[in-house]
């Protein structure tokens, strides 16, 4: 039985409501170029790399553009946005905070290197975490476990004593697949499939449960 050491949080869907901008931005680009944003559109991109999801709007969606014009297009609306409004989930920066105090802190992230800094730098969080990973940095993204194999490995330690802290399937499966101890913060509009939810350790409804007392009795 191992003692959790560190906690890797997810970004998108954990520590800002992000999923809904996302799905509003790309949304509203593939109908500029007439294309069709199909109802799985959304759940398949979530947790895929900017080069994935990029690849997918413009191979599979048909946006008639190449995967790196998409990515530029879509992320610079999504800077403005945040910019404009950063959608910090509530308790979310004080759950940062708490957990912090307690245990060494990575993120792992779907979004691009230039959004996880902005949003960091903006929720005043940049100096919480001491390693931050984008899955544009490692092969593959979530869910696929390399984001967090790689967390780990950079804070220095074993995936068995680290903690992740996750919303989406493909987000759950990556921590799970990597070895890490999941906990689940599922998203009311976008849930987790149930064999995702499945992996998870520990489930908690907000952020508010999330605290140093729930982590240690993780292992």
């Amino acid at each position: 039985m191992s003692t959790i050491r560190a906690v890797v949080f997810d970004l998108d869907g954990v520590i800002i409501d992000s999923e809904e901008v996302w799905e509003e931005v790309r949304r509203g680009y593939v109908a500029e170029y007439g294309r069709e944003f199909l109802p799985d559109t959304q759940d398949r991109m979530m947790g895929m790399s900017t080069g994935e999801w990029s690849r997918h709007l413009a191979e599979e969606v048909g946006v008639p553009r190449t995967p790196e014009q998409v990515a530029d297009d879509v992320l610079g609306r999504m800077a403005e946005r945040y910019r404009a409004d950063l959608p910090l989930i509530p308790g979310s920066v004080e759950a940062v905070r708490r957990i912090g105090e307690r245990f060494t802190l990575a993120l792992a992230s779907s979004s691009s290197r230039v959004l996880i800094d902005q949003v960091l730098a903006t929720a005043g969080l940049t100096d919480a975490f001491q390693v931050t990973l984008s899955t544009e940095e490692v092969p593959r993204g979530k869910p696929y476990p390399d984001v967090y194999l790689t967390a780990a490995e950079k804070l220095g330690l074993a995936p068995a004593v680290c903690a992740a802290v996750e919303d989406s399937s493909n987000g759950l499966r990556s921590a799970a697949a990597a070895g890490l101890a999941v906990v689940a913060v599922p998203h009311g509009v976008y849930p987790p499939a149930p064999d995702a939810l499945a992996k998870a350790t520990l489930v908690v409804s907000d952020l508010r449960e999330l605290t140093v007392e729930a982590i240690d009795r993780l292992r």
